[in-house]
């Protein structure tokens, strides 16, 4: 969850939503997110809407910040009405999650569950640091009823840990997972980082070799961003550590991919691998798809629209603030957009090139038709995907993805 909100209109303090927001909603998936913006420290190259106790100040504390979730969910409840279908997913996400008690966000899950219903299979995930979790924490999340955990492991150098300012040490992901498997986990992912300063392409490979050894069920390998504003970006400035070079991210993430798919995971998102349909992380698949979903939580966003327009909204930043204006009845949104039918036809071409089902070539108007044409003479499309009528990224196609994206939209 970005700490940065974008620019928006006001959003009415009751959180109403626009009728064409609401339309449809029955016919589409529904989601719920709950952020959780504590951490213990703070790291290096981490942008996200979190604190630490220090930075928390009064007003909000990890041992009552339920009760604020539990607050906007009761106001979601009144919102949404009967308009949307049960839950299909819940993803808790931070932040650290798991620095709240198992109980806490059990407490959560049956809150949703109560108010909009969850669907017979619904996916229930909490990110997770590996530090912060227990065969006892684990059992207790599932006996609350998660299904999915996400694992921080980032990389299996030490030294990388270092920059990266990550504070479990060396081999705890990989016992975690072990953990969570004993604990009736049948789904787990484990969160790489590729680029960062000081990792060779050795560290690299011991990462992914490492994380396949585990066991997971489900691999994420995101490339270092330096965003404005954290200590690594102050680091890249004033020379202590280089900036990530882009031909090296292009090649490890070729090592990422040939790596896995060696092993058996399938990519079905540019940086997303599972070993089996079963495998995938069903809520992150319905961000790409446009569906709807519920973001709870300081600085969370949700989106509910149809494809000829919807509302998109953020809340607040601070958790105090959004405990406050919970208390106070009234919507913690801080602003929202409106989203017509251009608006969502971009979204839905950027998306849908990312993911391995890609993008039908009848949603494409006949200018996007001749564009994909060239893109697939250029070798960044499938061109027997083409003749298929789909557009779906080579593997070079995924390293220029956002070039592809430009191409199509003209």
């Amino acid at each position: 969850m970005p700490s940065a909100l974008p620019d928006g209109d006001p959003a009415p303090p009751d959180g109403a939503l626009p009728p064409e927001a609401l339309a449809g909603a029955g016919r589409t998936a529904f989601g719920a997110y709950v952020h959780i913006p504590f951490c213990t420290t703070r790291c290096g190259y981490c942008d996200f809407n979190t604190y630490t106790a220090e930075e928390l100040g009064s007003g909000m504390s990890r041992g009552t910040y339920a009760d604020a979730v539990l607050a906007e969910i009761r106001l979601a409840a009144r919102v949404l009405g009967a308009a949307t279908q049960p839950i299909s997913t819940i993803f808790f996400g931070g932040g650290t999650p798991t620095l709240l008690p198992a109980d806490h966000l059990g407490l959560i899950v049956r809150e949703l569950r109560d108010s909009f219903g969850l669907a017979p299979d619904a996916e229930i995930t909490t990110e997770a640091n590996p530090e912060t979790i227990t065969p006892g924490y684990l059992e207790r999340l599932r006996t609350a009823g998660f299904t999915r955990i996400s694992i921080g492991m980032q990389s299996a150098a030490p030294k990388v840990l270092e920059v990266l300012d990550r504070r479990h040490r060396p081999g705890r992901p990989e016992e975690a997972v072990a953990e969570a498997h004993a604990a009736g986990f049948e789904h787990v992912n484990l969160d790489l980082i590729y680029g960062s300063p000081l990792e060779t392409d050795a560290d690299w490979q011991s990462s992914l070799d490492a994380a396949i050894t585990a066991g997971p069920d489900h691999v994420s390998a995101y490339a270092l961003v330096v965003e404005q504003g954290t200590a690594l970006a102050r680091q890249v400035a004033s020379g202590v550590v280089p900036p990530p070079d882009d031909d090296v991210l292009a090649d490890r993430y070729v090592m990422a991919d040939e790596t896995l798919a060696a092993a058996g995971y399938e990519w079905y998102e540019v940086s997303n691998w599972a070993i089996s349909d079963a495998g995938r992380c069903r809520h992150n698949e319905l961000y790409w798809s446009g569906a709807n979903w519920w973001g709870f939580g300081p600085g969370a966003h949700s989106h509910m629209g149809s494809p000829t327009g919807g509302v998109r909204w953020w809340n607040v930043k601070h958790p105090a603030r959004y405990a406050t204006m919970l208390d106070s009845g009234l919507s913690p949104a801080a602003g929202r957009e409106r989203l017509d039918e251009k608006a969502r036809f971009t979204e839905r071409v950027m998306l849908a090139v990312r993911m391995r089902a890609g993008l039908p070539l009848d949603e494409l108007p006949e200018t996007a038709l001749r564009a994909v044409r060239q893109l697939a003479g250029w070798g960044l499309v499938d061109a027997y995907q083409v003749d298929d009528g789909r557009v779906v990224l080579t593997q070079r196609g995924r390293l220029l993805a956002d070039a592809v994206v430009r191409e199509l939209l003209g």
